[in-house]
């Protein structure tokens, strides 16, 4: 059982970095994207030139980022949790919440990625192209759409295997750092440590 944890553990804190990853170039997209759009803007109103298909690119880059941002911010436990009730109850219920969310997310992940993956599939098969002067086969960013959906499905399939296990072994602790929802302290904490980092980098 401890072997099979390790593995998880490893695989979780890969998982952690790759994700962290992802996210990086989600933002240098989205960063593309604005810069390409700006671009556009001021091509346009100063020189009337127009090299198309800005809204397009930036469209496919929004989407195509969000759906690898999803795997990281469950993982920094950053997603919307209602806790109203939450705080109020006891640890053990706490903990068992915590692990039934993250079934509940899983559910809705998988039946997200699989209509996904068929919508990218469709598009594959039938040659779909976008009704735009670019004509963007739209398969290409359908299937980076839907592999961001999928990357999250893993994802939640580690942590849910890890926190059942953490579950079974009444380490509610380990359950609640994998899938709680952040306390007031700990926001406290990162939200010192961002300032201290923001600080170091003007000192530098």
């Amino acid at each position: 059982m401890s072997d099979q944890v390790a593995v998880l553990e490893r695989l979780t804190r890969l998982a952690r970095v790759l994700s962290r990853s992802a996210v990086w170039v989600g933002g240098a997209l989205t960063l593309a994207s604005v810069l390409l759009i700006t671009f556009e803007v001021v091509s346009r109103r100063l020189f009337g030139f127009s090299m198309g298909g800005a809204d397009e690119l930036s469209g496919y880059a929004f989407a195509i980022s969000i759906t690898w941002a999803f795997a990281f911010t469950v993982l920094e436990r950053a997603n919307v949790r209602i806790d109203v009730l939450y705080q109020h109850l006891p640890v053990r219920v706490t903990a068992f919440l915590d692990w039934l969310s993250l079934v509940a997310l899983g559910v809705f992940a998988v039946y997200l990625s699989y209509y996904g993956t068929l919508v990218a599939l469709t598009s594959w098969e039938q040659s779909s192209a976008a009704n735009t002067p670019l004509a963007t086969p739209l398969w290409i960013p359908q299937f980076l759409w839907a592999a961001g959906l999928v990357w999250f499905v893993i994802v939640l399939l580690l942590m849910l295997l890890r926190s059942s296990a953490a579950l079974v072994t009444g380490d509610l602790e380990l359950v609640k750092t994998l899938a709680g929802m952040k306390t007031a302290s700990e926001e406290a904490d990162e939200g010192a440590a961002e300032g201290e980092r923001l600080i170091q980098a003007e000192q530098r």
